[in-house]
């Protein structure tokens, strides 16, 4: 596998997440998306990170391409488009952690198409890729194919961010979850969406399953409990860090970009053993900070050294 470019490409939504504002009933209107938020850390972070998606020409479509712009992504690989932006109502429960509800459909955030779709054969390092685009049809399959020729050459970081309030069935959900799994060198989920996706089954088995039918790294995040990083032959655990949490909105889409800078610095074959660790390490402290500001606000590079 030999990547032509330094390029990292992040494939999925951008949308407006309407959050509680603390005490009242009024809600804020914030940039989010699982995939917006990588793409955000990575920047952040110094990469050189395209953004891949449809984005709206309305108030938050505007709102969303100026404050990926302003964190550094560069979106001459989106797709401008006169549709509504997806919004995703927003509450949260009584330890920070986040719920969704979406409006979905006719939206731009969902408007793929092999017209637009970045030629694969430029072959980005890294193409991270995931959440509601992975299981929203007919966007799914046309990234799929797309998706499948891009892994040709370049490494493909997988994350589920399992959605059950927008697909409930969760033989279908598993059915797509296992398709983009077996083009994937990495996996990035959480033991929450294990659990979900593979009911009354330990999610270290899932992910040593994964790791035995080919996949290179298999990262789960356990909330304040840490994460775990599991290769052939090798399972690596490190601690949360303890913050004050405002939110948890983007504390994993945080992981997945640190995930992506371990595998850019070193190569996924060699993210192994102490590197691996302290990559894993790293990650926790990113999303401890994620978690301490209210909204998806990944840390920058001088954030965290």
């Amino acid at each position: 596998m030999a990547a032509s470019s330094q390029e990292i490409w992040v494939c999925g939504e951008v949308l407006i997440d309407l959050i509680p504002e603390p005490g009242g009933t009024e809600k804020r209107a914030i940039v989010g998306g699982g995939p917006a938020n990588t793409a955000k850390a990575l920047a952040r972070l110094g990469f050189d990170t395209y953004f891949i998606d449809g984005i709206s020409t309305d108030s938050y479509g505007q709102m969303c391409a100026s404050e990926l712009r302003d964190d550094g992504v560069n979106l001459s690989y989106a797709h401008f488009v006169d549709k509504p932006t997806c919004t995703a109502d927003v509450t949260l429960d009584a330890d920070g952690g986040a719920h969704y509800i979406f409006t979905i459909d006719g939206t731009a955030t969902f408007d793929f198409s092999d017209t637009w779709l970045p030629d694969p054969t430029l072959s980005p390092a890294v193409l991270h890729i995931g959440t509601l685009v992975t299981i929203i049809e007919p966007a799914a399959t046309v990234l799929f194919q797309w998706a499948t020729k891009v892994a040709e050459k370049s490494t493909i970081v997988f994350d589920p961010n399992i959605r059950p309030t927008v697909e409930g069935n969760r033989d279908k959900y598993r059915a797509a979850v296992e398709r983009w799994a077996a083009i994937s060198d990495v996996i990035k989920v959480s033991d929450d969406d294990l659990l979900w996706l593979y009911p009354n089954v330990d999610p270290i088995t899932v992910a040593k399953r994964w790791i035995s039918e080919g996949r290179s790294l298999v990262v789960i995040t356990k909330g304040a409990a840490g994460l775990t990083g599991l290769t052939a032959g090798e399972l690596v655990d490190v601690p949360g860090v303890m913050v004050t949490v405002s939110d948890t909105v983007g504390a994993g889409d945080t992981v997945g970009a640190i995930v992506v800078e371990g595998i850019v610095e070193n190569g996924v074959e060699n993210l192994r053993g102490d590197l691996l660790r302290k990559n894993l390490e790293l990650a926790a402290k990113a999303a401890a900070i994620t978690c301490s500001r209210p909204g998806a606000q990944p840390p920058t590079r001088a954030e965290l050294e």
